[in-house]
């Protein structure tokens, strides 16, 4: 069983950065791609982005891409969102979830979810 545990949410202004992480409790949990979705106030989960094995392959969500970079150490078991240039609509929980997919977008087949992390920005 995978455990994974987000951290670096927080308050910021718009046009602030954030770097989020999501650290995994299994040594094994580098065998995994890792995606990052996020729940706005009110709306539904929603993709943001998705890093592959080897971290030779990341997709973003259009609302996301050129400000939102994922980027993985797999010697740390961690996978990090580095959000830059935020948006009042960025608020929300962000999760990060693992699992072998074969749409990163669809949340129903990753098979690990963190607990999230709440990220507001404030403008």
């Amino acid at each position: 069983q995978v455990q994974l545990v987000e951290s670096g949410g927080g308050l910021v202004q718009a046009g602030g950065s954030l770097r989020l992480s999501c650290a995994a409790s299994d040594r094994t949990s580098h065998m995994y791609p890792v995606g990052w979705f996020r729940q706005p106030p009110g709306k539904e989960r929603e993709f943001v982005a998705h890093i592959s094995l080897s971290a030779s392959s990341a997709i973003y969500a259009d609302s996301v891409k050129g400000r939102f970079t994922i980027s993985r150490d797999n010697a740390k078991n961690t996978v990090y969102l580095q959000m830059n240039s935020l948006k009042a609509e960025d608020t929300a929980v962000y999760y990060c979830a693992a699992g072998v997919v074969v749409r990163p977008g669809k949340e129903d087949e990753y098979d690990y979810w963190g607990q999230g992390t709440q990220v507001t920005v404030s403008s």
